[in-house]
């Protein structure tokens, strides 16, 4: 008889799709914001505000670290479940680098949208 200790594993195809996914939208984003260094090769405080007094461009800058995030987490939690071997110490570390997830994505809304 196997016994399996539930320590956050998810295998699959949803999770390549997920890391895929959010790659190609962090590129997309990337491209976008280089495109627009590109046109603009020294903007100011002004440049920038006027760039993000867009909902578009801070709707989708949200989606970017969203992203970011969440492509994060795939990554980190496959390297700590196949490197960390204690259940204990890989459960703390999922959890604190959840925690600090979720507290970044809190953090960014109130960047983009100055609350």
């Amino acid at each position: 008889m196997v016994s399996r200790t539930v320590t956050g594993a998810h295998y699959g195809l949803r999770d390549w799709l997920a890391q895929r996914v959010t790659a190609v939208v962090i590129t997309v984003y990337s491209l976008c914001i280089g495109g627009w260094l590109l046109l603009h090769p020294h903007p100011g405080y002004d440049g920038w505000t006027g760039l993000f007094a867009s909902n578009i461009v801070r709707s989708f800058s949200l989606l970017f670290l969203l992203c970011v995030y969440f492509h994060a987490w795939i990554g980190v939690r496959d390297i700590v479940m196949d490197y960390v071997k204690p259940t204990i110490i890989r459960l703390t570390i999922h959890i604190v680098v959840l925690l600090l997830l979720v507290l970044y994505t809190i953090w960014s809304v109130q960047i983009l949208w100055g609350m």
